[in-house]
């Protein structure tokens, strides 16, 4: 009998954690609509402001500040747009700057148009620079509008951790508005809005235990908004009309819970896997390269190359064995291709990079079994080698 499939994929989507299973098994017959004045509404509406607090304590926010959206991806097209409202006063924003390892949903731009768009590079090591940021809002033309900066607090693909307090000082300084997407950061390092100096942050629930179809808007103040980007009824104060998803917001809420509850303890045992399983590889295979190894990286995250091994060859070879992995973002209708991220990084993209990430439930005989997979992988990359 074959032993039970490996699941290492963490980063793309988190099995769903009994805390938020239990949740929405228990709100499974609050039926009522959120919106509506009677009983059966108001216990709706209260299960979903629960929710919201506890989600906004996951980034130290004012839950009056979130708004649910039915992912990041929405999220992050609500809040990248040229047009804003301070108060009853519009704003307008000029240019949007995102750094070059955003995940697909910013680097889209939502709803600035590609004229008014720019890059900012990362260095070598994979960190946004800094200086490059300063020098682009120094030439920013504000006569048409301010300027807006995205940039993501956990690379997705690297798990490296973005210098992004500091860069909210610069673009503070320049008069702009800046963009955090903690969707990878959200449980795996302590996330305050207030303190990382965001005006907008962005997260999802199904990167934490909740499920799929929610994610929420966070704003650091309540007098700044972007212009709806759906709009009927007027829900969530009017910043995302449509009715609620009551059981995906209650499981989120639940999934966000416990992430803050568990974080350091959770953190450190799943740093302690990582360190085991990297051991394991490079004693496997001692060419391995493990990208950001030399920064500061979330926990859970590994995004290596097996020079020779192309990225599609390996994941389907990792997934012969058993073990689910991935080569880079999932968030692309399951395409592979080459990693923005290494192009940004200076890395010769067709060396091909594939993604461990771990989680909640996993353990320590789950690592072994990824080191046998691995050892495997690695001799048969030799054997083809030799035989070439």
């Amino acid at each position: 009998m074959a032993p039970p499939r490996l699941y290492l994929d963490w980063n793309a989507t988190a099995p769903l954690h009994p805390a938020a299973r239990d949740a929405i098994m228990r709100a499974i017959d609050i039926f009522g609509n959120p919106n509506s004045v009677h009983g059966e509404g108001r216990a709706a509406r209260a299960a979903i402001e629960g929710a919201r607090r506890k989600v906004a304590a996951l980034a130290g926010a004012d839950p009056g500040n979130l708004i649910f959206t039915s992912g990041a991806t929405e999220a992050a097209n609500l809040v990248l747009t040229p047009d804003f409202r301070m108060g009853r006063t519009p704003l307008r924003l000029g240019h949007l700057y995102f750094s070059a390892i955003e995940h697909p949903a910013v680097r889209e731009g939502g709803r600035f148009s590609r004229d008014k768009m720019t890059e900012i590079p990362v260095t070598e090591a994979g960190i946004v620079d800094l200086d490059a940021l300063g020098l682009l809002l120094g030439t920013h033309d504000k006569a048409a509008g301010l300027p807006m900066v995205a940039i993501m607090l956990v690379n997705n693909e690297t798990g490296i951790v973005q210098p992004v307090e500091a860069a909210a000082k610069i673009v503070h300084a320049h008069g702009g508005l800046i963009v955090v997407d903690a969707v990878q950061a959200a449980g795996r390092i302590p996330l305050d809005i207030e303190q990382i100096g965001a005006d907008f942050m962005i997260v999802s629930s199904h990167k934490i235990g909740g499920p799929k179809g929610a994610g929420a808007l966070i704003a650091r103040g309540e007098a700044l908004m972007p212009r709806p980007l759906i709009q009927g009824g007027g829900q969530e104060r009017g910043h995302r009309s449509g009715t609620q998803n009551s059981l995906a917001l209650i499981g989120f809420g639940a999934a966000a819970e416990v992430a803050a509850g568990e974080f350091e303890t959770r953190n450190g045992a799943i740093g302690a896997l990582r360190e085991r399983l990297e051991a394991g590889m490079r004693q496997a295979a001692a060419d391995v390269i493990i990208h950001g190894e030399g920064g500061q990286r979330v926990a859970n995250t590994i995004f290596f190359t097996l020079p020779g091994l192309k990225a599609e060859t390996g994941q389907i070879a990792f997934d012969l064995e058993g073990v689910a992995l991935s080569a880079g973002s999932a968030c692309s209708s399951g395409r592979l291709g080459e990693s923005h991220v290494l192009t940004a990084m200076g890395s010769d993209p067709k060396l091909g990079a594939l993604r461990i990430s771990l989680g909640f439930s996993t353990t320590e005989e789950d690592i072994d079994r990824a080191i046998a997979a691995f050892a495997k992988i690695a001799c048969r990359r030799r054997s083809a080698g030799e035989a070439a």
